[in-house]
């Protein structure tokens, strides 16, 4: 999940909520919303070859 901060750049957030902060794990920060999808892909990537 993609969300764009005030300060123009973009931060990866995981999709679930973690338990025990009740909020969604920064995965990254990132100046352009291509390199924050880009990473999202990775991610995946990850998730099911890691």
């Amino acid at each position: 999940m993609i969300r764009k901060l005030k300060s123009g750049e973009y931060r990866l957030y995981s999709r679930k909520v973690d338990p025990k902060t009740r909020k969604r794990r920064n995965l990254g920060t990132f100046e352009t919303r291509e390199a924050a999808e880009k990473h999202e892909r990775e991610v995946q990537y990850f998730k099911r070859h890691g």
